[in-house]
């Protein structure tokens, strides 16, 4: 599933030909997705003007001078593709623009959605009422985590998980923030030291920083919206990479939490 650095490349991908232009089509080819498409989304997004674009957690915004935002999320397999040579089976929103670009959100698997909200009645919107704070905004902080965190038996990995205390975190950048921290994802989240999630939130910006320059990482089909694929999978310290030896020398190893792989170095990760 595409995580924050994959939606994040996403979104600044489409920028270029969206921002500022004017759609004079909006075709949606089948009814839904994960769920129906609003209703009125041809006849609210013809001839709106794009202001800008911008994302929540793993969720892409696209504003417009209406007033109204579009809200997209990729699911397991969703990407933009831009000027596309053929429309085709699995491209299931088609935009055009005044400039006469296209612009197709494909999705084989249909597990994405669209929706389309007014701006001032976003924070409102349902999957965004409890999230927490932007891991590359400037309210994540190792302060705020202690308190966040006080008290929680849970371990690091599943809390860091929870969107309610970070939103947009996934599986893959956990797995690598915990290991640069040297923090082992089963260490109760409630007794790290406050010096240790300082250094925490570092490693969360770096690793995603990281992520979002190399475009991302390349899981099944995503690719970014100019179909280039994202190579971050080739920096992983510890993700997908059972029994390969640490930069430490000792074999990294797998474990599954809550029905998701976590990779981790026993040695390193205390």
């Amino acid at each position: 599933m595409p995580e924050l650095p994959e939606v994040e490349t996403t979104v600044r991908g489409l920028r270029p030909p969206l921002e500022g232009r004017r759609l004079t089509r909006v075709e949606t080819r089948r009814a839904d997705l994960r769920r129906p498409f609003p209703a009125d989304l041809r006849q609210r997004m013809t001839g709106a003007r794009i202001t800008g674009l911008g994302r929540r957690a793993k969720y892409g915004l696209i504003e417009t001078d209406r007033g109204d935002v579009m809200i997209f999320h990729l699911g397991m397999s969703g990407r933009w593709r831009i000027d596309p040579s053929e429309i085709g089976a699995h491209d299931h929103l088609v935009l055009e623009t005044d400039e006469g670009r296209t612009l197709s959100l494909c999705d084989p698997r249909r597990f994405g959605s669209v929706d389309l909200v007014r701006g001032e009645d976003l924070a409102g919107f349902g999957p965004f009422k409890a999230l927490g704070p932007e891991p590359l905004g400037p309210d994540l902080t190792g302060a705020y985590l202690a308190k966040a965190l006080e008290g929680r038996v849970a371990p690091i990995k599943a809390m860091l998980l929870d969107q309610r205390i970070v939103a947009g975190l996934g599986n893959i950048y956990v797995c690598e923030a915990l290991h640069m921290t040297g923090i082992a994802p089963t260490t109760m989240a409630g007794r790290i030291a406050r010096g240790r999630l300082d250094r925490l939130v570092d490693s969360i910006r770096e690793v995603l920083a990281a992520a979002i320059e190399a475009g991302g990482s390349t899981l099944r089909d995503y690719a970014r919206p100019d179909g280039e694929l994202g190579y971050f999978a080739k920096q992983w310290r510890v993700y997908g990479r059972e029994d390969e030896a640490c930069h430490c020398g000792t074999m990294i190893r797998r474990r599954v939490d809550g029905g998701r792989s976590t990779f981790y170095c026993p040695k390193c990760q205390k």
